[in-house]
């Protein structure tokens, strides 16, 4: 079996400010490098009869050159869903199931689903801060959307138009990217790179409809245009990197690219650890590697403000919540593609996702914010919490996940944010219900 992706390990560190009447804090910092780690316990292979959103199951990773599975070992169709999950997908659909069954009559409907779509690609796209300048940002993720869900459209029906104008609108663009440019080039090449991704990795392993020499320019954009935007390290608020991390980790599967694929896991492991907190952390935050805050008031800064530290909270909380689920469905995302791919992280940084979840959907739900938290204000609205992962969290760990399970009652037929949310109650059903023994380790107290 493979080695999975390092866990990687964190040194408390003692750091005494040279402020007077600040008192002395520990922090946590985590270097990520790739390498073996530990034997998960048990797995479970899914099969069609018990696909389960991957509810306690975790693929087997295929041997390289077996059916389904490309140079490096990649199980296809892999990012973000597999086989498994497509098919679950057109049998809730064909017997008419919701939320599925809505959410694919909606997205059909929809201009991302309407046939006659005309891809709008520009050489280069300029995307500034709050999209200001807009130059074919917009474009560029509508047009990702799009690709992805005339693909998804083509799996259920069969019907070849809807792989071909997936293929039109990757081939508009193949033809044509060149840059990403301005300051917010890394986060508009994750959130459409993730998609493209996505879309690209179901035509290619489900269709015969795009030539090779096609698929090879596709992938020539993938490495040459978006990954040197997604694999660089980035300290901006974290909803940003783990959006990279998304974005290189599907690249990866989609290219067969190992050390992509194993680099990008281990920054994604070190980001997620800084972008959720536990009190086992210690008194601070974890900083990411490299990151330049190194003083308790820089740290708590780049927290907004926040000084009470307790499970869950996430550092850009008490920004807005909207920003903060960027962040969670990000992580939620990464670890649906390695379970896929055969890597668990759960063990990792799922008890810092299912904390996150259940204390951000108790607030949006109830509308009560806690006095320790954010001065006992929040903005912005938390956004659907992706089934797979509040699958995963209750299927598999048997945590009860109360409010989140509540929170996605009322977001059940969500369709697409344009960013990296994209009808997920389609490709992944609705939350499972709790079943088995909590798991302590990662069910929150």
């Amino acid at each position: 079996m493979r080695p999975f992706i390092a866990v990687l390990l964190a040194v408390l560190l003692l750091v005494v400010s040279g402020c007077s009447g600040v008192t002395e804090v520990r922090r946590a910092i985590a270097e990520p490098v790739a390498g073996p780690s530990p034997e998960p316990g048990s797995r479970v292979t899914r099969t069609p009869e018990r696909p389960d959103a991957v509810v306690d199951v975790k693929p087997a990773p295929r041997e390289a050159g077996a059916s389904g599975s490309g140079d490096a070992g990649f199980v296809h169709p892999g990012v973000f869903v597999d086989q498994v999950l497509l098919d679950e997908m057109m049998r809730r659909v064909e017997a008419g199931e919701d939320p599925g069954s809505r959410v694919f009559a909606d997205m059909t409907g929809s201009e991302w689903g309407a046939l006659d779509l005309t891809p709008a690609p520009r050489a280069v796209v300029e995307c500034g801060g709050h999209q200001n300048p807009d130059n074919g940002c917009t474009d560029e993720r509508r047009d990702a959307h799009a690709a992805y869900a005339q693909a998804l459209a083509w799996f259920v029906t069969g019907d070849e138009k809807y792989a071909r104008k997936s293929i039109e609108i990757m081939n508009a663009w193949s033809a044509t990217l060149q840059d990403h440019t301005n300051t917010n080039a890394h986060l508009q090449s994750a959130w459409a790179g993730a998609i493209w991704a996505r879309a690209a990795e179901i035509i290619r392993h489900t269709s015969d409809s795009w030539p090779d020499a096609e698929v090879e320019r596709f992938e020539t954009m993938l490495r040459d245009v978006y990954l040197p935007e997604v694999t660089v390290r980035d300290y901006a608020n974290g909803n940003w990197e783990l959006a990279m991390t998304e974005a290189a980790v599907a690249i990866a599967v989609f290219l067969d690219d190992r050390a992509v694929y194993d680099r990008a896991l281990a920054v994604f492991v070190d980001r997620s650890r800084a972008y959720v907190y536990l009190t086992s952390d210690g008194d601070l935050p974890r900083e990411a590697s490299g990151s330049p805050y190194d003083t308790q008031g820089e740290i708590v800064a780049f927290w907004q403000g926040q000084k009470d530290f307790r499970n869950g909270v996430a550092q850009e909380t008490c920004r807005d919540f909207s920003h903060t689920s960027l962040g969670l469905v990000a992580m939620s995302h990464v670890m649906m593609t390695a379970s896929i791919q055969g890597d668990d992280l759960y063990g990792a940084v799922g008890r810092r996702l299912a904390a996150a979840f259940e204390l951000h959907a108790r607030i949006a739900v109830t509308g009560e914010v806690p006095s320790w938290l954010c001065g006992g204000s929040v903005k912005g609205r938390l956004e659907y919490l992706p089934a797979a992962a509040l699958s995963v969290l209750t299927g598999r760990f048997g945590c009860p996940m109360t409010w989140s399970r509540r929170h996605d009652e009322s977001w059940a037929t969500f369709g697409t944010n344009e960013l990296l949310t994209a009808w997920e109650p389609l490709t992944h059903g609705a939350p499972a219900a709790p079943r088995g023994t909590q798991d302590a380790d990662i069910c929150p107290a």
